[in-house]
């Protein structure tokens, strides 16, 4: 289901960093980012993503500076307004979860709760 709301967004800094990704790996224009939250992690919720390219019963589709982002249902109530975000060099922590929503973080950044 594509929504014509959008409820997740792409920092600049991801876009470029999943576009260098895609041409690396080769992967078509069918692939795009799937992301969602899974139990776990030291705050109770975590973050995953992936490149993908089939689409799964209950997706949430959205569309941001040129990217194409998927989700299930039950993650989009976690991720409403997240900005995924890139960070590369010396300090740079990769891909990033930009989280109103989180009241609490890890240090790591990857786990969360609400």
């Amino acid at each position: 289901m594509t929504n014509d709301q959008n409820m997740l967004f792409v920092a600049d800094s991801a876009k470029q960093r999943i576009q260098e990704i895609k041409e690396k790996e080769n992967y078509g224009e069918d692939y795009f980012v799937r992301v969602g939250v899974n139990s776990g992690g030291c705050s109770g919720l975590s973050y995953n993503m992936d490149f993908d390219n089939k689409d799964q019963p209950g997706d949430e589709v959205f569309e941001d500076n040129g990217v194409k982002i998927v989700t299930d249902r039950r993650s989009i109530l976690y991720l409403f307004n997240t900005t995924l975000e890139f960070s590369g060099g010396l300090e740079g922590k990769g891909f990033s979860f930009n989280n109103p929503n989180a009241s609490r973080t890890c240090a790591c950044g990857e786990s969360f709760s609400v």
